[in-house]
């Protein structure tokens, strides 16, 4: 195995800081193929224990890396290497600030038609160099996939965010690996609608101590089942350990 890989209950994570991370996605970039970026949390990698098609597809990631302090809890506690959470939303905005100082053309599919325009608006706003090739949003049928991508390849954007989901999002980018013509696809959750006003980050201070999670199930109640999947997690890695 590589040595800048490690695997969490089979999902895979390269081992990489925010520098290297960035290295790695220049890297892609300038590659002639397409490539994908996945950013597993503890949600994720408990969905790929019971989807198996889904864990497939998330070991074919270009770059993965872990969104969540809940990864780097577990990493420590089995040893495996990653210091560093690294949300989605800041890799996203980390390519958007290289897009714009290198003008290059981003295409943002997923979330509500007014949120994905919002999105749109408020990036190249922050961004006025980079080009916003287009946009769509993420409530299509499967007949309307193939049109989809026909729109994304006729404008050849080098950046594709999708923001539809775990774990649609990751099973879409990889459906149409071999027929999207994108250098990088990215696959970013909630940040559309956050960069769209629509959801607001956790402040600072919880984000430094890796209590996002927390200020998002306080904001927010109706998250409280999805936040239960993180002490699950912890456990099925102390149990794991122990075994």
């Amino acid at each position: 195995m590589d040595d800048n890989i490690v695997k969490l209950f089979g999902v895979k994570f390269h081992k990489v800081d925010e520098d290297g991370a960035f290295k790695r996605f220049l890297y892609l970039l300038n590659r002639k193929t397409y490539s994908m970026i996945f950013t597993p949390n503890p949600e994720i990698v408990m969905m790929a224990q019971k989807d198996l098609e889904y864990k497939d597809i998330l070991a074919e990631g270009d770059l993965v890396i872990p969104d969540g302090i809940g990864i780097i809890m577990a990493s420590r506690i089995k040893k495996l290497g990653l210091e560093q959470r690294l949300p989605g939303i800041e890799m996203m905005e980390s390519i958007l600030k290289y897009c714009n100082n290198a003008k290059k053309s981003i295409y943002l599919l997923g979330s509500s038609n007014e949120n994905v325009e919002k999105a749109a608006n408020n990036i190249k706003e922050a961004y006025p160099n980079l080009v916003i090739a287009g946009y769509h949003d993420g409530f299509f049928d499967e007949a309307e996939e193939l049109k989809i991508v026909d729109k994304i390849n006729e404008v050849k954007p080098d950046i594709l965010f999708v923001a539809m989901g775990a774990p649609k999002q990751e099973k879409w980018m990889y459906k149409h690996r071999k027929i999207l013509n994108v250098r990088v696809s990215m696959g970013v959750g909630g940040s559309l609608d956050v960069w769209a006003g629509a959801v607001k980050r956790a402040p600072k201070i919880f984000r430094s101590i890796g209590m996002e999670w927390f200020y998002r199930v306080i904001t927010n109640p109706s998250r409280i089942k999805r936040s239960l999947v993180l002490p699950q997690f912890l456990l099925k890695v102390l149990l794991s350990r122990n075994g």
